[in-house]
């Protein structure tokens, strides 16, 4: 698992070992995994560290101390050494000392020859774009096509949120200290890496999965098991508008576990020269026992689709609002009103903003957890970064890493998987999390086959490599 902090955590967690070590130990300690992360770097893009060329960037407080001390370090490996100094008065006293002692330069500018920059210019505590003095270094360092280090956060991206609103670093790397901060899941940042420098940090209530987190709570069956025990899915989805949507919600639970999935409604034959293993009928009161329902993919939003979503959300069961369903429900919130089964929520943003009111801005984070709260349902909010929260509870985000999930239909694929997760039994919002993690991996799969190289895939082809994502756990 891993956990996000915010910058006051990490501030607290500091307090106690600032206070029982000698005066700029703990500064040295971040430096110097922040030095063996760039020098690993370095390795990697120039194939070695003595004669190549570093430049920090630097700011005043202690996130350009950090960047000075790196410098210093790997100038002590042999690196040519620079520093511009954006603010020289209050640049950090003793780091830019021990640079200059080192043999390293303040120069005015980043030559183009550099090998690689580290950005010092802010830290967890910076807001706003960057100013324009740091702006036209970073944009004369973009133009070179010079690879950027961060230190902690890449300089003008939001700490909490990710968000850009100006000028900002575009770091191949970000080395961060202690524990992980929101925007490493939710802004742009490059590869992360996380330093250990000995805070006491426990869990938090932002947290992502990672595989072995998926693994652990993916259903399978045991000796004993049989296609009820593992899980009974049934689906409302589709129309004769949108045959294509009940094929690939349905083809995704189907995927997803070995139990049973029960389909209802007018595409039922679609969905059987698909699925042979489904069973189909045409109205959910005569589809018969089920454990979750899912909801909403190209039901439409007329009478018939209003009856389907008011059929589940009757039930005592989890049920999963997706698509035409959550155009539904935008119009008639009340119908959530008594509801105290599971129930999830997965809009994209134009949904979200019909649910809110609102769209859900830069503060992504922030806005889900306010409708899961009104709604008193977990709400899903889909994007490159997938944001889970729970009503009064836990986030799990999920990067996707590149977007090949955007497009038509890849949403009804993973309403069905999270729709048999729910049947199986697991709680809403590790049922949410664990659905998008593997339907990202099989998007990214589906782009990647047959290779050499990623190219566009569809929603049948993502379908297609659920299992693999699956069993790649």
């Amino acid at each position: 698992m891993r956990y996000y902090y915010s910058a006051d955590a990490i501030r607290q967690a500091e307090a106690p070992l600032l206070a029982s070590l000698p005066d700029g130990a703990l500064m040295r300690r971040a430096a110097f995994g922040l030095a063996t992360a760039i020098a690993r770097e370095l390795v990697a893009r120039t194939g070695g560290i003595a004669g190549r060329s570093v430049c920090a960037v630097v700011g005043s407080g202690d996130n350009g101390g950090d960047a000075l001390w790196a410098a210093t370090f790997l100038r002590r490996r042999g690196a040519v050494a620079a520093a511009v100094l954006l603010n020289p008065e209050r640049a950090h006293r003793k780091a830019l000392s021990a640079f200059e002692k080192a043999g390293g330069r303040v120069v005015q500018s980043v030559a183009a020859t550099t090998d690689l920059v580290i950005d010092g210019v802010v830290g967890i505590s910076g807001s706003g774009p960057l100013r324009p003095a740091a702006a036209e270094v970073f944009s004369a360092v973009d133009d070179a096509g010079i690879p950027v280090v961060a230190v902690d956060i890449p300089s003008g991206v939001d700490v909490h949120t990710g968000a850009v609103s100006g000028p900002a670093v575009h770091a191949a790397l970000t080395v961060t200290f202690g524990g992980l901060k929101p925007v490493h899941a939710l802004g742009e940042c490059g590869r992360v890496e996380l330093v250990d420098i000995g805070l006491d940090l426990g869990p938090t209530d932002i947290m992502s999965f990672e595989a072995a987190d998926v693994a652990a709570r993916w259903p399978t069956p045991g000796p004993k098991d049989d296609k009820y025990t593992q899980g009974v899915t049934g689906v409302l989805a589709g129309s004769a508008t949108y045959p294509g949507a009940a094929v690939l919600c349905t083809g995704g639970a189907v995927a997803a576990t070995s139990g049973m999935v029960r389909y209802a409604g007018s595409a039922g034959q679609q969905v059987l020269s698909h699925w042979p293993e489904v069973i189909a009928s045409p109205t959910p009161g005569s589809a018969g026992r089920v454990q979750a329902w899912v909801v909403g993919p190209g039901i439409g939003t007329d009478e018939a689709g209003a009856a389907a979503l008011w059929f589940a959300l009757d039930t005592d069961l989890p049920v999963i609002v997706d698509a035409d369903a959550l155009t539904i429900l935008a119009a008639h919130p009340d119908l959530l009103a008594n509801r105290r089964a599971p129930t999830v929520l997965t809009p994209h943003a134009g949904e979200f903003a019909r649910l809110a009111g609102a769209p859900p801005g830069d503060d992504r984070v922030a806005a889900t957890r306010k409708l899961a709260d009104r709604f008193g349902a977990t709400v899903l909010l889909k994007g490159n970064v997938t944001v889970i929260a729970e009503p009064g509870g836990s986030v799990y985000l999920n990067p996707a890493g590149e977007s090949w999930a955007a497009t038509a239909g890849s949403g009804d694929v993973l309403s069905g998987i999270i729709g048999a997760l729910l049947a199986a039994g697991l709680p809403a919002g590790e049922a949410a999390a664990a659905a998008a993690f593997v339907h990202s991996r099989a998007a990214n799969l589906s782009a990647a086959d047959p290779g050499p190289r990623p190219a566009p895939t569809s929603s049948s082809r993502i379908l297609a490599h659920v299992r693999t994502a699956i069993a790649n756990l």
